[in-house]
This record gives structure tokens, sequence and C-alpha cells, in this order.
């Protein structure tokens, strides 16, 4: 429990500290419009790596790729086609935790928007 804290924690603040550097970088300066643009773009790519790696774990893809291996294997032998049945699912092969990339892109949305609340504000 305390692990799964300390990795969001320390995500989050990686997070912040990127887009500090980035706004530094590609802006030359921090301001509030510079933060809220990219925070808003490390914020996507969070989610939506998130989401990718969710949807690879739940083995949505496990049928397309074994579909693959069965086309791109032709017409073999009865001992390769034994070992393309046995191979492993591409959800088994994705180990990768999605919950702390989902919380790290949802803290620093959060984050954004009420930046861009108080830029409209």
């Amino acid at each position: 429990m305390r692990n799964r804290f300390g990795k969001i924690f320390y995500g989050f603040l990686i997070s912040q500290l990127l887009i500090f550097i980035l706004s530094l970088v590609y802006q030359q300066s921090i301001s509030l419009l510079s933060y809220i643009n990219i925070s808003f773009y490390i914020a996507s790519t969070l989610l939506f790596t998130s989401l990718i790696v969710f949807t690879v774990n739940s083995g949505f893809f496990d049928a397309i790729s074994y579909s693959f291996r069965i086309v791109f294997a032709g017409k073999e032998e009865g001992e390769k086609k034994k070992s393309l049945h046995e191979m492993t699912p591409l959800s088994e092969l994705v180990t990768l935790n999605a919950n702390p990339l989902l919380m790290v892109g949802l803290l620093d949305f959060m984050l954004m928007l009420a930046a861009l609340s108080v830029y409209y504000l």
C-alpha cells in the first residue's frame, strides 16, 4: 500500500519537475500559460499510455496477435504449428501496472484544469 502511494507521489513529483523544465526550455519562462500547455501534453501522454497498457493487459489484442502468428507462420510442419500454439499471449508479456500512470496522469490533468480555471477567471 505504501509502495503504491510512493510510486504515485514520486511519479507526480517527477512529472511536475519535467513540466517546469520543459516550460523553461521551450517557452524560456515559467508562466501560467506555458504551465497549462506543457502539463496538458504530459498528462495526455500519461493517460493515453495507461489506457493502452490497460487494454493490452486485458487481453484485447491476444486474438489479433494469435491470428498474425498463424498467418505469418504459413503452411509449415506440425511441430512448428504446435510451438506456435504454445507461445505466450501478448497480455502475459506486458506486465506493466497501469494504475500509477493513470493516477499521475489524472493528478496532472486536475492541476492543469485548476490552472486553466485560474487563467480564465
